[in-house]
């Protein structure tokens, strides 16, 4: 048996908001993925397909501590998706959606801890984590083809 408890609705209202950006971020990384795949990029297409999964697990653990805090998941509403026509799109409108969600990360953290939350603070914090780790990757990726030039960057990104 799982035991809920009636959370604060501001926290539910902040988790549900966090939820729509994790699910818009699960579409996005997977239209990206795609499309790699399908100009035989297959390194990006690992990479934006792990980085949907680590999304969708995120939008899991909200999904979870909404129920957790009698609150009712909202996974229709997503935010507006930015699709990249080429690599370079796909990279640079993925480092603005994470930067954007490290924002809503480190607000809903604060939010947590005045309303003295520490459980969903400390949840908000590990997926905070990955976000940062997220974010990092993708200016990887970008250094790489600063350093490289694209058409170099994108040869590396073939099946090898």
């Amino acid at each position: 048996m799982v035991w809920a408890m009636k959370g604060n609705d501001k926290i539910i209202a902040t988790l549900n908001s966090l939820l729509s950006d994790e699910l818009t971020a699960i579409n996005q990384y997977m239209v990206h993925s795609e499309m790699c795949a399908s100009w035989g990029y297959d390194r990006l297409h690992q990479h934006f397909e792990k980085r949907a999964i680590d999304e969708m697990k995120h939008a899991e653990k909200l999904i979870g501590r909404i129920l957790f805090l009698e609150g009712i998941p909202i996974v229709s509403q997503l935010r507006k998706i930015t699709i990249g026509a080429d690599v370079a799109g796909q990279l640079a409108n993925d480092r603005s959606a994470e930067a954007d969600a490290i924002r809503a990360y480190n607000e809903a953290i604060v939010q947590a801890g005045e309303l003295k939350d520490v459980a969903t603070r400390e949840i908000l914090a590990g997926i905070l984590n990955d976000e940062d780790h997220h974010i990092d990757g993708i200016e990887e990726l970008l250094d790489q083809i600063n350093q490289m030039s694209l058409p170099v960057f994108l040869g590396t990104q073939t099946r090898q």
